[in-house]
């Protein structure tokens, strides 16, 4: 259970971030736009990039067997 809460939450925070992001650069506020993006890259990057990938091979052996 605290698996799926932990994971929409990150799930929801990630997309307000990114709608914050566009909501600046709409604003004309490119710096907070640019900024915004590059944390967003690199917490995907640091925190779920290796996490998506193993469930990308999870499911492609899943579909093997």
């Amino acid at each position: 259970m605290f698996d799926w809460i932990f994971t929409f939450f990150h799930l929801f925070a990630f997309l307000a971030t990114f709608v914050y992001a566009v909501y600046s650069l709409l604003q004309g506020d490119v710096s907070r736009f640019i900024l915004l993006i590059i944390l967003l890259g690199s917490w995907y990057f640091f925190m779920l990039h290796s996490a998506v990938i193993k469930e990308i091979q999870r499911k492609k052996n899943k579909k093997k067997t």
